[in-house]
């Protein structure tokens, strides 16, 4: 575990924003050793180099987020989007099969399930998820953290609710992973992005599946979903891999590069010392807010902070070199790692004017 010196001189060798950048719910900033490995994978295409140890970084990704999810690397796919994760899921469900879903969840986690036509989505609010579990309930689908606001899904009590009721959970770690502790063995499915909590650049995406699979169907294999990609290139695969990489889409090569470097520096600073970090930032600006005379949407235990009302401010934020966001008329600041309490109280300054 790092100490609080290490971490800090960790953050400061590899950051350097020119802005008060409070939007990580977004995408996060890029650590300079990503950035060096960016420009590096560029460099080797322009200069006709052999590509080899880009293929080696995704399989180095697999592996980073399989150690950060708590599974075997043989079960996470890398693919290029939650949305086609929740695709593949939703191709798997028997047409009339219900699923559970929370209101206003982030789209890429929903719309799969509504396209297909032929499910039953049902939508409760976040709260009553786990209670809303019933014995026709096929799956549900739920982010750990909401994009909007933050709010935290009682994933332990939704665990025991599916089991109870023999249902399956599918649970999007995009607004957690990197910051929130995962547990990814806990679910039969789940999935992450790589641009936001987890400091790697847009274009990837994980999928943890069971052992068993758990009845997904490859239906966007192609050649590197192959037990021997290299032997797979034209007509059918002809043997699927026998680990979840039978689930991976066409790696985003440039992308593995970076993402394999800023995976490496959450695990060297600890998701724990991370979740500390962020926690006692979003902890900061709430008690600011409240001697301010706001209130934000209710989210303990949050790295995001949601507050109503002010989401028109973020124009002038943005043009005083604050970055937040605005979601449906609420201000969203988001905390990380590279952040800090003069950061907290610039926004809270400027917010008071």
């Amino acid at each position: 575990m790092e100490t609080s010196e290490t971490f800090e001189s960790l953050v400061r060798a590899e950051f350097a924003p020119r802005s008060t950048y409070l939007n990580t719910a977004s995408n996060s900033l890029l650590p300079a050793r990503t950035v060096a490995a960016l420009h590096e994978a560029a460099m080797m295409r322009a200069e006709g180099r052999p590509l080899g140890p880009l293929h080696e970084d995704v399989e180095a990704c697999r592996a980073g987020y399989a150690r950060l999810a708590g599974v075997p690397a043989d079960r996470v796919a890398v693919g290029a989007s939650v949305a086609a994760h929740t695709g593949v899921i939703a191709a798997s469900l028997p047409a009339g099969a219900e699923v559970l879903t929370a209101e206003d969840d982030f789209t890429s986690v929903l719309n799969p399930f509504h396209v297909r036509g032929d499910l039953k989505v049902r939508t409760v609010p976040l709260e009553r998820i786990a209670e809303s579990v019933r014995p026709d309930t096929a799956l549900v689908a739920v982010s750990a953290a909401q994009s909007a606001d933050g709010r935290i899904a009682d994933l332990a009590a939704l665990r025991e609710a599916a089991r109870a009721h023999g249902a399956r959970t599918y649970v999007d770690f995009s607004q957690a992973a990197g910051w929130l502790p995962m547990d990814a063995d806990a679910h039969d499915f789940s999935a992450s992005v790589s641009f936001k909590w987890l400091l790697g650049p847009h274009g990837a995406a994980f999928l943890v599946v069971p052992e068993d699979f758990g009845g997904l169907t490859p239906v966007l294999a192609g050649w590197v979903a192959g037990e021997r990609p290299w032997d797979s290139c034209y007509g059918p695969v002809s043997e699927l891999a026998h680990s979840a990489r039978r689930f991976d889409l066409t790696h985003a090569l440039f992308t593995c590069a970076g993402l394999r470097r800023s995976l490496d520096l959450i695990e060297e600073l600890g998701v724990a010392a991370v979740h500390r970090h962020d926690l006692a930032l979003a902890d900061r600006f709430r008690a600011g807010l409240a001697s301010l005379g706001h209130e934000p949407v209710s989210a303990p235990g949050s790295a995001i902070v949601s507050v109503p009302g002010l989401g028109g401010r973020q124009p002038e934020l943005s043009r005083a070199g604050i970055e937040v966001s605005d979601r449906a008329g609420n201000l969203r600041a988001s905390f990380h790692l590279f952040n800090t309490p003069a950061d907290v109280d610039r926004l809270l300054d400027a917010l008071s004017g």
